[in-house]
């Protein structure tokens, strides 16, 4: 019966890996996760690694028996671990063919269960931290063997290096510092000094096993070395900011020069298949921190990395490797990020070695189409070469004067021969990924203001000829549009790259010269413009149109506000050659600007968004003086009257991209200063909203969406209630009546809802009504009616399917929550007058508040962030203003709402957590006043009390849990809001003081003896000197014990086996 389950588990395998059959390989998967589920999977594993006849039934036994170690639920005893670890190493020294895949996977499956039992004790030895007497066996036997052994280190390290979701990160951190600690060093020895074994003999590379050994060697020596020393989990797009954090104990290794010599000697002997490699390890070791060494020793350190450098550059047979040549430029950027350029201009080689750079750097830029991607690092080199100069205190020259120009050059004259070869060819245009453009753009700001006289005389030469041969283009009768769009590309380069070296302009270090430079290049932009403008009905380019926007942005930034003196030589230039004589005249130029793009550029979304952006920034980036002074434009005058899509397009009612009318709308908003302009910038927005009831929902639709727009950018009360006035009571029905029409239709009901949800947000205390006026009550009155017809029709459509209920009917309820948040939280409303004069707005709000919660399966108010987030904030404020509400509730609701709030506490979201336990804190200490209350000579407490009392009572086993859950996570996680768990804690305990005894005894006892008594002294320090209340003065103090709790149990438990089973003991 074995033989035959094992032939039929060999067969499954075969078709999860092998058949193309999707209905056949679905059957195995499903029965394979039955298999690995089962009672028997660990024995029947051992079986399949012992007599399975192909390499599919040993992977799945390795990646089995590696879920089986991982699993934090009812995890398999230690001795069994050791079993299992030691059976894998004899299976692998006897097996060294496996297939490569089961290899990887055993050696996955080693060094899980090393990771994870690497604080395990069995008669006072840890039992799995001899990882190199493990493969040493490995490294004395054949290269197969070896390979092996290599490995298992290498993905041991990395195995240790890397964090998991399913344990806590502070575990984690506590394993790789003790790795780091006590055998990280010994493994990156060994590592080197197999590495000088094998390049002291003459390997034959060809041969594919001393090949594979040398670069596991390689990889081994790489995963030391970018090993998250101090737990700052560096991510790898910070790639160029990077530094090795090597602890002091490795000195030896660094100071010792021939550590650097091995890897640069390796770099020149072995094939350019594996120099990659080599590399890599040679940008960690130029990474290693400064405070490793003392001055000296640096000067010394630097100097032998700066000679490898340049016997690369002077020997660069291996770079036209795109691995190696990208490698390469990450090491030449390392020379700058973590040296001084004082420090590497008194290198002996220095000059020479500048010389190489720049010639390389030039000839890089130059073949533009190869490693596109490597550029980055050798313009982030000359951007802090370029930097440093004005700080440089050195004697020594550092010749930047003479080279950087040659690489301005280089990448400007390189991107202008691009465009042809580009269109010609039809290869894909950088100038298409935006981000990539303005990444090398904002370094080349800084590149081109060094020296800033050679840059500038180039550019005006470069665009002058661009633009006189476009301007006899476009006159020319028989000119091609090929030739046209050639030089469109070239210009459009050269706009981007004046606006980038404007935008490196360093106020402290420009003078009246480079000003009036700028003032030049300033010039030639802003006729272009006029040309191109003047074509607009016929023809236009886009990507010279985004690099005018470009432009635009970089000019705002540097020469228009109140900081810039309007004396500047730039103003002057502009007035001779432009007559533009004041900063008034330069932003009409902006905004005359804004309303052509909007007007023939409506369509297409790129050029919209960044002129609204611009809009925006020109809306914002001022004080009040400087908006009043833009209002007065008759171009910005004409944008309030005429924003319709008579005049702008995308306006439109079939407009595809409804967001940017808000946002339109927003911007102009901010520009309205005082009431007469906003009665002006209303009107066409009133005569929209006169003719909704005989159009299209769409009209609707874009009509709320710029209404949101104006609401969220009011946040005064005089312009506020201006436009709540306006809106309620005449145009309040018509959006009550689009919710009851279209309830089924989210693209309607949701607009419709935001704006709701914003209209009632008291943001910056802008819902602030007279003592005489009834609107605050009567607007609750609205929102009561909106919500409680979107709520009762909305659960009238039944079952949604899973993929759609989002968009259909959870979008829409979470929008309701957050409305109904806002408006109960907006202190501009006293609730307790619906009860007095028997108005059921409130109690409808609540009732349908609940009929929607109870609809929605718990699973799913975590799955969705947005829905989470509304509904745990609008719990909170109910649980606070609404206690009784909550307590009047049947036993099945407030079970759910508990069960709701428990799951929440383990949520990922910080927000999500810490509103829980708010909630939680407050229904704690509502119960704890009721059980206070019942315990005193008093009248009998009302019904409602005694219902939730009763129902706590019958259920005792759910705020004991919460209790659990919460003491849990401050003991054993990464607590991120330990102040917010400690405020419910508190109320929990007294609540129930003898689970909570049983809990502490539970811990202390589940502690190896020798700690029993510490533990036991921290929960004595965490009780003492509280009172059985729940006073501010109670609770600060409880919170405070608690703080030295945490630490003192996690000081208790370093170096303790307890804490992997904590789940366990909690449940």
């Amino acid at each position: 019966q074995t033989v035959s389950g094992l032939a039929q588990l060999e067969i499954l395998c075969k078709q999860l890996y092998e058949t193309t059959d999707t209905a056949v390989r679905h059957q195995a998967e499903k029965a394979l996760v039955e298999f690995t589920n089962s009672p028997d999977c660990l024995s029947k594993c051992q079986l399949l690694l012992e007599r399975g006849s192909s390499s599919y039934s040993q992977l799945l036994a390795a990646t089995c028996l590696s879920k089986l170690v991982s699993r934090t639920s009812n995890p398999l005893p230690l001795e069994q671990r050791i079993d299992i670890r030691n059976y894998v190493l004899n299976y692998l020294a006897t097996r060294p063919k496996l297939a490569a895949f089961v290899t990887q996977a055993l050696i996955q499956l080693y060094a899980r269960i090393t990771k994870l039992g690497w604080f395990d004790c069995q008669k006072d030895d840890y039992v799995f931290r001899n990882v190199i007497a493990d493969v040493t066996r490995f490294l004395q036997d054949s290269v197969e063997h070896c390979i092996i052994g290599v490995t298992i280190l290498s993905q041991l390290t990395n195995e240790i290096n890397q964090a998991d979701t399913t344990h806590p990160l502070t575990k984690h951190r506590k394993i790789a510092s003790s790795f780091r600690d006590s055998s990280l060093f010994d493994i990156f020895t060994l590592s080197c000094n197999l590495l000088k074994q094998a390049s002291g003999k003459n390997l034959n590379l060809n041969d594919e096993s001393q090949h594979g050994l040398l670069m596991q060697l390689l990889k081994l020596s790489y995963n030391c070395l970018n090993y998250d020393f101090i737990g700052t989990s560096t991510d790898e797009s910070s790639d160029d900011l990077c530094t090795v954090q090597i602890p002091t104990s490795w000195r030896s290794a660094f100071l010792d020069s021939s550590t650097l010599q091995l890897f640069f000697n390796l770099y020149h002997s072995i094939p350019p298949s594996l120099s990659p490699l080599v590399l890599s390890c040679l940008v960690q070791i130029a990474s290693v921190r400064r405070s490793l060494f003392n001055n000296a020793e640096r000067a010394k350190f630097l100097s032998h990395l700066v000679d490898g450098v340049k016997r690369i550059l002077a020997n660069p047979q291996c770079l036209p490797d795109p691995n190696n040549y990208h490698e390469f430029c990450r090491l030449l950027a390392r020379l700058k990020s973590n040296y001084q350029l004082g420090e590497l201009v008194k290198v002996e080689n220095y000059p020479e070695v500048i010389r190489l750079i720049a010639n390389f750097t030039v000839t890089s830029l130059q073949h533009w189409e190869f490693a596109p991607n490597s550029v980055h690092y050798l313009l982030s080199l000359w951007q802090r070469l370029a930097a440093s100069v004005p700080y440089v205190k050195a004697t020594e020259p550092h010749l930047l004067e003479t080279y950087t120009p040659e690489v301005t050059k280089a990448y400007i004259t390189s991107r202008l021969e691009s465009v042809h070869v580009i269109l010609r060819d039809g290869l894909e245009d950088p100038l298409d990924d935006a981000g990539l453009v303005q990444q090398q753009l904002d370094q080349l700001s800084t590149i081109g203001r060094c020296e800033y006289e050679k840059t500038c005389a180039l550019l005006v030469q470069l665009f002058d000829q661009a633009a006189q041969t476009y301007q006899e283009l476009l006159q020319s009768t028989n000119s091609s549009a090929a030739d046209i769009t050639v030089q469109e590309g070239r210009l459009t380069w050269l706009v981007y790259i004046i606006g980038a070296v404007i935008g490196g302009r360093v106020s402290f270090a420009s003078t009246d010269e480079q000003d009036a430079m700028d003032g030049e290049l300033v010039c030639r932009v802003l006729q272009l413009m006029n040309l191109t403008d003047s074509r607009l009905a016929q023809a236009g380019n886009e990507r010279l149109e985004l690099a005018m926007l470009s432009f635009f942005e970089q000019f705002r930034k540097i020469y228009i506000g109140d900081q810039v003196q309007k004396s500047s030589k730039l103003y002057r230039r502009l007035s001779e050659v432009l007559g533009l004589n004041d900063e008034t005249m330069v932003l009409s130029v902006f905004i005359g600007k804004i309303i052509t793009n909007l007007k023939y550029w409506g369509q297409c979304e790129p050029i919209t968004s960044k002129t609204l952006q611009l809009l925006n920034d020109l809306s914002l980036g001022y004080p009040s003086s400087a908006v009043r002074k833009l209002v007065k434009l008759s171009a910005v005058q004409f944008m309030l009257n005429n924003h319709t899509s008579e005049h702008f397009s995308f306006l439109g009612v079939n407009n595809q991209r409804i967001h940017e009318d808000s946002r339109y709308l927003e911007n102009l908003t901010l520009l309205t200063p005082n009431i007469f302009y906003l009665t002006l910038f209303i009107t066409p927005a009133a005569a929209g909203f006169s003719s909704v009831q005989h159009r299209i929902t769409r009209t609707l639709v874009g009509l709320v969406r710029d209404l949101r727009g104006i609401a969220f950018a009011f946040n005064a009360k005089t312009s506020f209630m201006m436009l709540f006035d306006w809106i309620y009571p005449a145009y309040m029905p018509i959006l009550q009546r689009a919710i009851e029409l279209w309830y089924h239709d989210p693209a309607c009901t949701t607009p419709v809802l935001k704006l709701m949800a914003e209209l009632v947000h008291n943001r910056s205390q802008r819902l602030q009504f007279d003592v005489s006026s009834p609107n605050g009550i009567l607007l609750f009155r609205e929102t009561s009616k909106m919500i409680t017809t979107y709520g009762n029709r909305i659960l009238t459509l039944g079952e949604v399917p899973k993929d759609q209920v989002y968009g259909v009917k959870l979008k829409g309820v979470s929008v309701c929550f957050a409305m109904l948040k806002a408006v109960l939280s907006g202190n501009y409303v006293n609730f307790g007058v619906f009860r007095l004069y028997g108005d059921d707005a409130l109690d409808n709000a609540l009732q349908t508040f609940i009929k929607l919660l109870l609809s929605i399966p718990h699973s799913d108010l975590l799955d969705y962030p947005k829905l989470s987030q509304s509904f745990y904030s609008l719990l909170e404020v109910l649980t606070q203003d609404h206690m009784n509400f909550i307590a009047s509730l049947e036993p099945h609701v407030v079970m759910y709402i508990l069960s709701s709030i428990s799951e929440g506490l383990t949520a990922l979201d910080t927000m999500v957590c810490t509103g829980c336990c708010s909630s939680l804190d407050h229904i704690v200490t509502y119960l704890f006043k009721q059980l206070s209350r019942s315990t005193k000579k008093r009248p009998t407490p009302m019904a409602t009390d005694d219902r939730f009392l009763h129902i706590m009572q019958q259920h005792p086993e759910m705020i004991q849990q919460m209790l659990s859950t919460v003491l849990n996570i401050i003991i054993f996680e990464d607590c991120r809001n330990q102040w917010s768990m400690s405020r419910p804690l508190l109320g929990l305990i007294l609540l129930n003081e003898k689970y909570f005894a049983d809990l502490r005894n539970s811990i202390v006892n589940s502690q190896p003896p020798e700690k029993q008594q510490a533990m036991h002294l921290c929960f004595e320090n965490l009780m003492e000197g509280i009172e059985r209340n729940l006073l501010t003065k109670n609770r600060d103090r409880f919170t405070q014990n608690l703080s030295v709790f945490r630490r003192e149990v996690n000081d208790s438990m370093k170096n303790s086996t307890y804490g992997v089973n904590s789940n366990d003991m909690m449940s």
